[in-house]
């Protein structure tokens, strides 16, 4: 850690499909679906809609991070 740098190439190991799962585990991980259903009983049925396109936009910028990840793997 006393600023030496190492200039060894990293190994790309993980395929994109790894990276997606990770990325949707940290995006439930963070409490998205807690006390949804007291949410549904306040809004109505109208809400799973929202948390659908919430989900789909969520999915699209953790498939962007993917690619991100993919195509420059630096730590």
């Amino acid at each position: 850690m006393g600023g030496q740098h190492q200039d060894t190439p990293l190994k790309r190991g993980l395929k994109n499909r790894h990276i997606q799962l990770i990325a949707l585990g940290g995006a439930i991980g963070t409490g998205l679906f807690l006390g949804i259903a007291q949410t549904i009983k306040m809004a109505g049925p109208a809400v799973l809609l929202g948390y659908a396109i919430g989900g789909f936009i969520a999915f699209l910028i953790m498939r962007q991070l993917g690619e991100m990840v993919v195509e420059e793997p630096v730590a």
